[in-house]
């Protein structure tokens, strides 16, 4: 089997220049064993580490061309145009995809709760959500996830997101350079760049709230699954084969990653998912990778999916999902 070359996208330019003008068409009908594929610079990116790295060299399957975007709008962009096939995105948005009438389905679950709240300037102050009242919380994630998790948390703990605190949202990019530098005080950012961030500022910025923590002391019963992995449905009718593959493939990179933290964290640096191997190796064991696919994701992620639609219809797209969200095969 011949495999094509590979695209690695960073930045959010390259990116949309890449699914401007990259790809045409539908590539699943054109070329069955060619599953365009895109993945976050997240921990999605970091539990597909493998599965990439092994594609660039070959030694998958499936024939993969993918794209490592930054944001969930460029993943939205590919796969609402069709020129991306499979891709990982934050679990909301997935929803709220389906429920604008865009035909995917979710065909795996990855990645819970990856949020951390961080500290600057070596302060020790915030030592529970009722201490982020009166700050400036600085954000990533702006309707998706982080957003919608964020402002819950903060209603749970009695605290009103629009006047007891105040939430700017920014690139994680800023956001880490401004907590290292002492500008910003107070922030929320996902794993990796939480602990690029504290790795790089030689201990003057902490790890305050871990937001899984903060999410079990609600005790609503729901776990925070913040990952979904979508397929174009035509995609899923037409390469049926190639996407039992990819669940296959992208479940022994999930399992590769947890098991194989330092060879991971290699992988992980030379993607260019993280600035280094020595912040990915810290990293990979807060990105809470897991793999959930066929029967068990409805129950793994409804609870999830409730307690957003309370908190805010708008966060899933105005509705929970009906039996053909998901597939199960």
């Amino acid at each position: 089997m011949s495999h094509k070359k590979t695209r690695k996208i960073i930045t959010p330019l390259l990116a949309a220049v890449l699914i401007a003008g990259s790809f045409s068409g539908s590539a699943g009908a054109e070329e069955a064993d060619c599953v365009h594929f895109g993945v976050l610079s997240g921990p999605t990116g970091i539990g597909a580490a493998k599965l990439l790295t092994d594609s660039d060299n070959g030694d998958t399957a499936n024939t993969y061309e993918y794209v490592i975007a930054s944001d969930n709008s460029e993943i939205v962009s590919g796969l609402t145009t069709g020129e991306l096939d499979i891709a990982c995105m934050a679990s909301n948005t997935a929803l709220n995809l389906y429920n604008q009438d865009v035909e995917i389905q979710v065909i795996a679950l990855g990645t819970q709760g990856v949020l951390h709240i961080l500290e600057s300037g070596g302060a020790e102050e915030i030592q529970s959500m009722n201490d982020l009242v009166g700050r400036t919380i600085y954000a990533t994630g702006q309707g998706s996830n982080p957003e919608y998790i964020l402002r819950y948390l903060l209603e749970s703990n009695d605290i009103d997101p629009d006047t007891d605190v105040e939430i700017v949202f920014a690139d994680a990019t800023e956001i880490s350079a401004g907590l290292i530098s002492g500008e910003i005080e107070t922030a929320m950012l996902p794993v990796p760049a939480a602990t690029a961030a504290i790795l790089q500022s030689d201990g003057t910025v902490r790890d305050a709230l871990d937001v899984n923590d903060i999410w079990e002391e609600i005790g609503n019963g729901s776990s925070l699954i913040m990952t979904a992995v979508v397929a174009r449905t035509e995609f899923i009718e037409e390469n049926p084969d190639a996407v039992e593959t990819f669940l296959e493939e992208y479940e022994a990179s999930i399992g590769y990653v947890n098991s194989n933290v330092e060879e991971a964290a290699e992988l992980v640096a030379g993607l260019g998912i993280t600035p280094s191997a020595a912040i990915a190796a810290a990293a990979i064991p807060q990105c809470n990778l897991i793999f959930i696919s066929g029967e068990a994701m409805e129950p793994s992620i409804s609870d999830y999916y409730d307690v957003l639609y309370e908190a805010d219809p708008d966060s899933v797209g105005g509705a929970l999902p009906d039996d053909g969200f998901y597939y199960c095969e």
